[in-house]
C-alpha cells in the first residue's frame, strides 16, 4: 500500500494529467484573396476536420496587399491569389516555393448595379451615360479585379471615360458594397462576389477578360510548416476542395 503522501501526490496528479491537452494545435496561416472569403472559410474548417492537430487561421486583403506582408515578414503558411501577376511578384521576390505553385480556380469579371437599379446598362459603352456618375473597381495598382477591369475597359476604349467616374476600392469586397449600399451606380467584380450578394445587387453584364481569370497558389518560402502547407494546397486541389470551390461559383482551373 502506497504512503499517505504518495496517495496524496497522486490524487492531485491525476486530475491535471487528464485536463491536459495530449496536443497543441499548429496554426497555419492561409492569405488568401478577398474574394475567396467565403469558400476558403469553408474550406478551412473541413481541413481542419481532417487534421485535428492544426488550426488554420485566414488573412483575406487584396492579392497585392497580402504579398506585401509576406515581404514584409508577416506570417504566413500559404499564399493564393486572385491573379497571376501578384503571384508572379511572389515568385520574383522568392516570397514562395515555386514549386508549389498550381492553379486552382477560375472566375470571371462582371459588371453588377443595385437591384432596384432602373439603369438600362447592357453593354460597357452605356457606362458612359450622364445617368451613371460613380462607377467602382478595384484598384488596378493594387486589386486583380481592377488589373482585369482596366485591361477589359482599355480593350474597348473606354478606360478613360470610366476612371473619371471612377470609386477605387481596396479590394473587390469593397467594390461589392459599393454597390450594395447604392453609393454608386454601377460596380466591376468578380462573379463569385456578386453571387453572395443576390438580393442586394444584380448582374447587368459579363465582362470578356484580356487574359484568363485564374487563381493560382503556393507555400511561401519562410513557411515553418512547410508539409502541412502543402498538403492545405493539395486539399484546396482535391475533388473534395474543388467540389467546395464549385458550390461558392467559382470555375475549375
Amino acid at each position: 500500500m502506497l504512503p499517505r503522501f504518495k496517495r496524496l501526490i497522486l490524487a492531485c496528479a491525476i486530475p491535471l494529467m487528464l485536463s491536459a491537452p495530449t496536443t497543441h494545435a499548429a496554426d497555419l496561416i492561409v492569405s488568401a484573396a478577398a474574394s475567396l472569403t467565403n469558400a476558403f472559410k469553408e474550406l478551412g474548417q473541413s481541413f481542419e476536420a481532417l487534421h485535428p492537430d492544426t488550426k488554420v487561421i485566414l488573412n483575406f486583403a487584396a492579392s497585392d496587399v497580402l504579398l506585401q506582408q509576406i515581404v514584409k515578414g508577416a506570417p504566413a503558411d500559404v499564399f493564393a491569389s486572385a491573379d497571376q501577376e501578384a503571384m508572379n511578384k511572389a515568385e520574383a521576390e522568392k516570397a514562395v516555393l515555386p514549386v508549389t505553385r498550381k492553379n486552382f480556380a477560375n472566375n470571371q469579371i462582371v459588371l453588377i448595379v443595385p437591384m432596384d437599379s432602373q439603369l438600362h446598362v447592357s453593354q460597357l459603352q452605356d457606362l458612359t451615360q450622364p445617368a451613371i456618375k460613380r462607377i467602382a473597381y478595384g484598384n488596378p495598382a493594387s486589386v486583380p479585379v481592377g488589373r482585369y477591369t482596366k485591361a477589359a475597359l482599355e480593350n474597348a476604349k473606354l478606360w478613360d471615360a470610366v476612371s473619371a467616374k471612377g470609386v477605387p476600392a481596396q479590394n473587390v469586397r469593397q467594390s461589392l458594397d459599393y454597390v450594395a449600399r447604392g453609393e454608386v451606380e454601377a460596380g466591376f467584380v468578380f462573379s463569385t462576389d456578386a453571387a453572395i450578394m443576390p438580393d442586394k445587387v444584380k448582374v447587368a453584364l459579363r465582362v470578356p477578360s484580356q487574359t484568363p481569370v485564374t487563381y493560382p497558389i503556393a507555400v511561401t518560402s519562410n513557411s515553418k510548416q512547410a508539409d502541412i502547407a502543402a498538403k492545405f494546397v493539395d486539399y484546396v486541389l482535391s475533388p473534395t476542395g474543388q467540389a467546395t470551390l464549385a458550390r461558392y461559383g467559382f470555375l475549375k482551373p
